[in-house]
């Protein structure tokens, strides 16, 4: 159990230094005004239809940096900030977030493989919810024993963490790609200025690790019950 704490507590703290510097990043990059005056939504609308693509609507939605799209309803959510934002970090959320609709509208395969395992990682979730709390109460000396219940235990513990680490892989290529094809657009269509263009790249690189240090994190856990499950094989 102490080595599970431990992998939580090391990525909770690398988690929390990533998420805090995107904060300062996006607060630093909010003040830059756009040298075209264009808002997020805007900007998500002229990629929209410069990509051809009609039938997406764009809404806002409540928080802060709670920007994402929705392959369900095709519905771009645009944050508060980022949807009346006019400057380089609206820009460069805004773009990002429908480069995903460009992903869509163009059956990107990752993109696809991602929306078809949301209902297995939903279930993996709701394991590892309850197996969290087993495990807080002794559950690891349970699965550590080489018997039917333990191996039983091991292996829905190893299945639902892989299905997360899978899920967490496969969503950096979907990312990274979403964000290419936003910086593309941005200087092809000379929306952005030189050093605008620079901000946004600078946002959405920090924005991307945060998906790498998820994707880190779940196969951290997911090693953690191989071994466990290869270190009883040895004994």
């Amino acid at each position: 159990m102490i080595g599970l704490v431990f992998i939580g507590i090391v990525f909770m703290v690398i988690g929390s230094l990533i998420s805090s510097r995107l904060k300062s990043k996006f607060a630093q990059y909010s003040q830059v005004g756009l040298s075209n005056g264009l808002s997020g939504e805007e900007i998500a609308r002229k990629m929209l239809n410069d990509n051809g693509i009609y039938d997406v609507k764009i809404t806002q939605v409540d928080g802060q940096l709670t920007d994402h799209y929705n392959p369900l309803d095709k519905t771009v959510n645009l944050s508060s900030d980022v949807y009346h934002g006019r400057s380089a970090a609206s820009a460069a959320v805004a773009a990002h977030e429908v480069g995903h609709a460009v992903q869509h509208a163009n059956a990107y395969a990752a993109l696809k493989m991602r929306s078809a395992m949301v209902p297995a990682v939903n279930i993996a979730s709701r394991v590892m919810g309850m197996a969290n709390m087993f495990l807080m109460f002794g559950g690891i000396a349970l699965i550590s024993q080489n018997n039917p219940v333990g191996n039983t235990l091991l292996m829905v513990l190893i299945v639902a963490n892989l299905a997360l680490a899978l899920f967490a892989l496969i969503t950096l290529p979907v990312e990274f790609d979403a964000s290419k094809r936003a910086l593309n657009w941005m200087e092809t269509r000379n929306v952005v200025s030189q050093r605008e263009h620079a901000m946004a790249k600078d946002a959405l690189k920090w924005a991307a690790m945060t998906y790498v240090v998820g994707a880190a994190a779940a196969m951290a856990n997911l090693l953690y019950f191989v071994m466990i499950f290869l270190g009883r094989r040895d004994d």
